[in-house]
Formats: C-alpha cells, structure tokens, sequence
C-alpha cells in the first residue's frame, strides 16, 4: 500500500462527490460529519462513472440505473449492482488528502460478506426456485443475512443467473456477447455453497413447502422463495406454430433470434411492447434490412408512457428505416413451414423471413398448487412479500401492496424483481422488512435511453417540463392528486432525485410542477433536513 495525495481539503465539500484519480485507479471522495470517505469510482453494474451520480446524505445513486451505496462502509444498498464499493484508508495531513492505494490494480467491486452453509449446525432447507435476477438477489441476501443451512436455486435455464435486459438490446443487436451477460462469476455459486439444479420441476405444494422434480425426485423445504419469472404470451392464431415464429424471455431465444436475423432480409414484431420496439430497433442494428412493427394501438407504448413519448419513440424508429401497422391484428401466419408472411385482420399482408412476437407475459406459476392465485396467475404477498408462512414470492409472480398507494401492485421490471428478491431473502433469513422500494426500469432504442421512476398503470394528468424533441425532458404522470412516475431523457440527476422523493413520500405537488421547472435538489435537502 502507498499513500498519494489525491486532493485539498478545501476541494471536498460536505454533500458534493469529489472525482480523483491515481494512475488508472477511479476514486470518488465525500465528506460526511467532517469525516472524508475515498471509494471506487467506477459502479459494478454497467461501468458508470460515481462522480456523475447523486449523493443523498450518506446515500450515493448511480447515475445510469439507480444502484444505490452507503457511502461510510461502500455497502451496496440497493440493485441492479450486485456488489458494493472498494474503500480505501485516508488521512489528513494538513490541507493534503493522502489516500492509501495497493500497490496493484484494484478491483472495481466488493462481494458482500456472507454466510457459508454448515449443515451440521443449521440443518434448515431453502429452496430457491427460479434462477433470474430476483432468485440470485434473494439466495445472496440469504447469505449475507447469515443463513447457513443448505440453499438449493432450481431453474429450467441452463445459464446460471444474467443480464436479461441485454437480450433485447446489446446481445440481441450484436454489440455485446455472452462473456458479458452472467450477473455473476461461476466461483460464486461454490465460494457461497449455492447449490444448483437445472431442471424444470413437475409441481410445487406450497402448502407443505414442497418441489417435485422430473421423476418424482422431491425437495422438502423449510423455506420457499418462488421467483419463477413470466411466460411469454403467444398469439392463437393460423400459423403460430411455423419455424421463425419466436418469442423472447431468455438468452437461449435471443441466440435464435439472432440465428433467425442473420439469415433474414424481413422481420415482423408483434407488439409494440417494450421487449418488442427494443427488438425491432435492435434487428436493425443487427442488419435485417426490413423490419416491421405490427400493433393494436395507435402510438407505441401508449398505455405505459402516453401519446407525446409514445409519439417521440415511434418518429425514432422512423428515423431508422422501422416501419408500423398500428391499428392492426394478425389475422394469421402464412408459410412452407417457415413463416413467409403475416396476414393483418385488414387483409393486408407483411412479407417477413421471421416474426417476434412482444405481447406481453403471464406469471410463470403453472404447477403451484396449495395456494390461490390471483385472477391474473400471480401469487398475492403481504408487505414482507410472505405468500404464506415459510413461503415468499419476488418479481413477475407476485401482487404485493404498493407502499405508496396502497394498492395490490404487480410490476414486471428487472430492477424490482431485484429489488424484491434481496427483501425477500432478508425476510426468509429471519428478518422482518416490509418491502418499501421505488419502481426504476429503463429502455435503449438505438442512441436513445430513456429512464422511469415509480409506477403509473394509469393517470389523470401529464406534466412535461423540457422539450421532447430535444430529448431534454421529464414528463411527470399524475393521478389521484400525486406524482406517481415520471419518464426523462437526459435527465438522470432529476429522475434520482424524484427516486429519493418518492422513497421519503415527499416528491413535488402537481401544482408545483404546473407552475413551472422545480429545483429538485432543493426540495430534497429540505426534505432531508426535515425528516
């Protein structure tokens, strides 16, 4: 280790992120209470530079997508980073800020300290089903929490736990490979003792906390966390069933796609969902020189971001050769066996070499039984996301009560699904933390990223401040008198922001918003000062 001088004391104000840097070493200084903190720099997630993010008291967001630290020890407090930040020892000499470094590079992230299993003192069984990113954060909260019985994560993939959201965008579009899709190293599963099992399983007794597998092989659980995922609708139709008619959920589905699109001139989407326009724009980018979107609605995304966001996405894909039929069904598929064409219910035909159909998905929870489900297949939690006792639901399959309304919610964002898994771990572990989490996903359509914060199924009102075909805006969403969401580009610092506002329940009145551009910042530190 080598102490070097990074900064001034006078450079370091109280509430600010100081950037430095030693050699190739990215480090971010913050005073807090008169004491100087030296972390990494760089977020374990996606490589975002700290120095751009918020600080939040002793709370630091990521500018890219909302991983939050806690800035005294660099513990990761909230996904989509897994892992939290490197620190380092600093001294005060004088006006010089010395940081002590090693002497060889460092790495960007810290693994969270965590319990190994020790089945001759804790003989207690849990069972982790579904092996996406809700499945991992939970069996990693178990751990960390203390667990030390046996873990077993069960899944029907045979990739241990990845980037999802990639399989849409950079995977799919060729711009990333398959070396960057897994959320964890292969050591991690042994070093944590994570036993895995690839398998589908035959049922699932959740009253008597029980997992069939294939053969009649049985897991008899003293816990159960259910995070099994979504099942991608399919369209009823003439011709569903033709090679090059695909979904997507998985990795394995983007590979074909992938196989699909590097032998295709004419691709269709079904559905301008957020999983299909990403598609789209990413066959694009890909190479497929046709590529068509077929929807019922007028303007994608409608129903999720309103008609002038929806309007902005839809003129962006315009812009790179997408073409629409919005309005329209699919009457059927027409093919030799390979799907040549789409029928829509007008009588028009779309040539297309291979169709992905985005409409949507449904709770993957066939096979459970011992428990009813909601009317949509999901299970329904309480506020520690319990299904019942023993048993614990995260992501796409479980209705929980929204904290800020209220209300029974189901969300089917990866951040969440994180975000639930790691409470749900905590709970299952033994502790009691209602599940109190502000929703985030974003989307990547070609150059464009947009970012969204709460949750909105419906609203009364939208309040733009900015302008949108600048992509410099925040459109907040408005219902029952409140900001339930908010949708920005170019506006990462505002949209973290309103993460924290929302979170303390004290995000900006819709007349405030009406009345002109608000500084958010301001409002949170009198929201600080006042709690």
């Amino acid at each position: 280790m080598a102490k070097r001088r990074v900064a001034s004391v006078s450079d370091i104000e109280t509430g600010r992120i100081h950037q430095a840097s030693v050699d190739d070493l990215e480090l971010i200084l913050v005073r807090i209470g008169g004491e100087i903190h030296a972390l990494g720099g760089i977020c374990p997630h996606h490589g975002a530079p700290l120095a751009d993010g918020l600080l939040d008291h002793d709370r630091l967001l990521c500018p890219w997508h909302q991983s939050v630290f806690h800035i005294p020890e660099g513990t990761l407090l909230e996904p989509p980073a897994l892992e939290g930040l490197p620190r380092y020892p600093v001294e005060v000499d004088g006006d010089d800020v010395l940081v002590q470094v090693p002497d060889v590079q460092p790495p960007t992230a810290v693994q969270p300290t965590m319990a190994h299993g020790e089945p001759a003192k804790d003989t207690r069984t849990v069972v982790v089903l579904g092996g996406g990113a809700a499945g991992l954060a939970a069996a990693q909260e178990l751990r960390r929490s203390g667990f030390a019985g046996r873990l077993v994560m069960v899944s029907d993939d045979p990739h241990a736990p990845y980037d999802r959201t990639e399989c849409s965008k950079g995977y799919l579009a060729g711009q990333t490979n398959g070396d960057d899709l897994p959320l964890k190293p292969a050591s991690f599963y042994a070093d944590a003792d994570i036993e895995q099992i690839e398998h589908r399983v035959d049922g699932v007794d959740l009253s008597e906390r029980r997992v069939t597998l294939p053969g009649g092989a049985v897991i008899q659980a003293d816990g159960l966390l259910l995070a099994t995922g979504g099942v991608p609708r399919r369209l009823d139709v003439e011709g569903a069933d033709l090679d090059g008619v695909a979904t997507l959920r998985s990795r394995a589905d983007s590979d074909r796609l992938a196989e699909l699109a590097d032998g295709a001139s004419r691709a269709a989407v079904v559905g301008a969902s957020f999983i299909g326009m990403e598609c789209a724009a990413s066959l694009v980018q890909r190479g497929v020189e046709s590529v068509t979107v077929i929807a019922p609605e007028e303007v994608p995304f409608e129903a999720a971001l309103g008609r002038r966001v929806g309007g902005l996405l839809h003129d962006l894909h315009l812009d790179h050769g997408v073409e629409f039929r919005l309005g329209r069904t699919v009457e059927r598929f027409r093919g030799d066996g390979r799907v040549r064409s789409v029928v829509l219910d007008d009588g028009e035909t779309v040539d297309a070499d291979m169709v992905v159909v985005g409409i949507g998905v449904r709770p993957a929870t066939d096979g459970f039984t011992g428990v009813a489900l909601e009317d949509d297949g999901s299970l329904l939690t309480d506020e520690l996301l319990r299904v019942r006792e023993g048993v614990f639901a995260a992501g796409d399959i479980a209705t929980f009560p929204d904290f800020r309304t209220g209300r029974p919610t189901r969300i089917e964002h990866w951040r969440t699904a994180q975000q639930q898994g790691m409470t749900a771990g905590r709970n299952l572990a033994g502790e009691v933390e209602p599940f109190r989490a502000v929703p985030f996903f974003w989307t990547m359509q070609f150059d464009a990223i947009l970012g969204y914060v709460g949750h909105a199924p419906a609203w009364d009102e939208e309040i733009v401040h900015g302008e949108l075909e600048g992509r410099d805006f925040m459109v907040y969403y408005v219902g029952d008198g409140r900001v339930l969401a908010a949708a920005a580009m170019g506006r990462d610092r505002q949209l973290s922001v309103l993460h924290e506002l929302m979170l303390l329940g004290r995000e900006p009145t819709p007349q405030q918003l009406r009345d002109g551009e608000l500084d958010l910042t301001g409002l949170l530190g009198t929201a600080r000062g006042g709690s």
